[in-house]
């Protein structure tokens, strides 16, 4: 008998299961690993002891995909999968992608768009009467009014657009032990409108104890400004302590509720959810395709943390995680650790130890637990906030014990650390040690810009702080006698860029002598504050009109600012110099970006005839994905 979670009849009856429990439909391919949402969920009801079946990435042009196992005892589960959707299908210029990491083989196509409202009405189509439930991250940042960047319109909840009954939002553990519980105790999915972290549909607020009422639907629909001002309230009620129940009007169709969201993970029940007894691959229906891609990312690589309190605002992990961190135990992390030594293909290489933010291991300071996370305040931005407790001194302590577990050669760190946390933690041995036995050769490290202007609106410190840890890193460098470098990600077209901002961006990637190999331009993902000022063209905790880059071309010339070396931006590049009033950086000159065009070297050589040449500099030599200041 297969240990994996049944996939089809045959695996059903060779379990001798009668009639499933639930039933959770997946747009992944089934991988049995607890970095899947799926397998976390299914091997959580499991272990409670409901029958559980998986339908990953059914036909959803054909119903009988979704009759596999016929009806379920009490629900189907419904998820897009580790990604929404729309982001798996779609670069950020609307372009269809052509690899799907979370499907066999990286094969496109086995998906729908907008996953989990197709499935949530090829399974109502069949079944008219059973409770539908949603979650996932789709689920989760759709699950009330939002904008659709691929439709460039603002959308209804997809609770309503799908045919579901509850959305289980955020991390689900807590909401869908619950939900499985209310419903084998016989009450029907409509009257589980008490269950913190979940968003149901009912005609009339009578019942609930003072709702916040957001904006109508229509409202927001005809005016964007009625959009920022709902997401601010939804923002601000993103904790679990004192996070109000959530309205949101939708006429005729009644309301959509949200509950306040679930409380975090304890340490020990993180633990037992890591503890579960995955099968850690995928299902091997999928060894004739060669697997499934995604899974080689994080094969050998420890979850340690959930949750992030950096406050990104193109992040939407306040929206599903949240800003409280949840921790798995050292004896947890070793004892998957030492799985690793145990599979053939492991080398001897911990590829990651982290969760959204590796550096982080605690709460932000200690109120959080208890009384939750400041609804005005962040805990980073713009300036550490005095209550933060910066202490690496717990995960000093895990790297230790992970690099002396037996099989174990290096243990790296890949997950990204914010380094505005490394400088505000006066003990510097996280660094060192960091530098010493946790990198090789270079440092992935995310400032996003340069510009204060821009990173005021990203969320992220002043560029300053960047150049602080910049200095400090290459001190601990030179302590140990390395030559490793800090490799910076930029973001171009994020709200706020003008096209200054975007030179002032391209002139210091020309003091680094860096040549960017990729770029991301940014993506308005729905449920972030970015988002949101995309949208509607102001920040929507100040209601303060922000500059959006929008048109393509403009875009497109942001990101060629950042890689103006490659010849082939050249005309995008001349472009947005000449756009920013920056025509001073087309010559020969040692800051110069880019050459002259023939007629304007002509126009240049008769204004300047007679005057004193300039003297001939040496070549720059250009440096691929590294860095390294130069000294002033």
């Amino acid at each position: 008998m297969s240990k994996f979670l049944p996939m089809s009849r045959q695996e059903m009856e060779e379990r001798k299961i009668e009639q499933m429990d639930f039933v959770y439909v997946t747009g992944d391919a089934y991988v049995d690993h607890p970095s899947f949402g799926a397998a976390i969920i299914c091997r959580l009801l499991e272990s409670r002891g409901y029958q559980v079946g998986v339908i990953a990435q059914p036909d959803w042009k054909d119903p009988d995909s979704i009759r596999i196992f016929g009806e379920p005892r009490l629900a189907f589960l419904v998820s897009a999968g580790n990604m929404d959707s729309m982001v798996n299908h779609y670069t950020v210029a609307k372009k269809r992608r052509r690899q799907d990491a979370y499907s066999p083989g990286g094969k496109m196509g086995l998906r729908p768009d907008r996953a989990v409202i197709v499935y949530g009405n090829l399974i109502r189509r069949s079944y008219k009467h059973t409770p539908i439930i949603l979650g996932g991250i789709e689920a989760s940042l759709r699950r009330l009014a939002h904008y659709d960047y691929w439709e460039n319109k603002l959308r209804r909840s997809v609770l309503l657009d799908s045919g579901a009954d509850l959305i289980s939002y955020g991390m689900g553990e807590h909401s869908v032990v619950e939900i499985a519980e209310a419903l084998e105790a016989g009450i029907p999915v409509k009257d589980l409108t008490y269950l913190p972290g979940t968003v149901f549909r009912t005609d009339s607020l009578e019942s609930l104890e003072n709702p916040c009422v957001l904006p109508s639907y229509s409202e927001m629909q005809k005016e964007p400004l009625a959009y920022a001002r709902s997401f601010a309230v939804q923002y601000r009620n993103t904790d679990p302590f004192h996070g109000r129940i959530l309205a949101e009007d939708y006429g005729t169709q009644g309301y959509v509720v949200q509950n306040p969201p679930s409380l975090p993970l304890t340490q020990l029940e993180m633990d037992d959810v890591y503890g579960l007894p995955y099968q850690r691959t995928w299902h091997p229906r999928y060894d004739k395709e060669g697997g499934i891609p995604a899974f080689s990312e994080i094969k050998f690589s420890l979850t340690s943390n959930r949750g992030c309190f950096g406050g990104c605002n193109f992040c939407a992990l306040t929206f599903h995680q949240g800003r409280i961190l949840q921790t798995r135990s050292h004896e947890s992390l070793i004892e998957e650790a030492a799985t690793f030594t145990r599979d053939p293909d492991f080398k001897g290489y911990i590829h990651d130890v982290g969760g959204p933010t590796a550096n982080f291991r605690q709460p932000s300071c200690e109120k959080q637990l208890k009384k939750g996370v400041c609804p005005q305040r962040q805990c980073l931005f713009p300036k550490p906030c005095p209550n933060l407790k910066a202490d690496h001194r717990d995960y000093v302590q895990l790297l230790r014990k992970l690099r002396v577990v037996p099989g174990v050669k290096k243990v790296f760190i890949r997950s990204g650390i914010r380094f505005d946390y490394v400088l505000a933690d006066k003990d510097k041995t996280f660094l060192s040690e960091l530098v010493r036995h946790h990198i090789s050769g270079q440092l992935r490290v995310a400032p996003e810009h340069v510009s204060d202007i821009v990173l005021s609106y990203m969320g992220k410190p002043c560029h300053q702080v960047y150049e602080k840890f910049l200095l400090e890193y290459s001190r601990e460098n030179e302590k140990t006698g390395k030559k490793q470098y800090a490799v910076p990600y930029f973001m171009s077209s994020h709200p706020g860029c003008t096209m200054r901002e975007a030179v002032k961006l391209a002139e210091y990637i020309w003091d680094l002598g860096f040549m960017p190999e990729q770029v991301q331009d940014f993506y308005p993902t729905p449920s972030t504050l970015s988002t949101c000022m995309y949208y509607t063209g102001v920040h929507p905790l100040t209601m303060e009109k922000v500059y959006v880059p929008k048109a393509p071309h403009e875009k497109a010339i942001q990101r060629a600012l950042i890689q103006f070396r490659n010849p082939a931006n050249a005309e995008l590049v001349r472009e947005g110099l000449k756009m920013a009033g920056r025509e001073d950086l087309i010559g020969y000159g040692p800051k110069c970006l880019i050459r002259p065009k023939k007629e304007e070297k002509r126009a240049a050589s008769k204004a300047t005839a007679g005057a004193e040449k300039p003297k001939k500099t040496g070549k720059r030599k250009t440096i691929r994905n590294i860095h390294k200041k130069k000294k002033a």
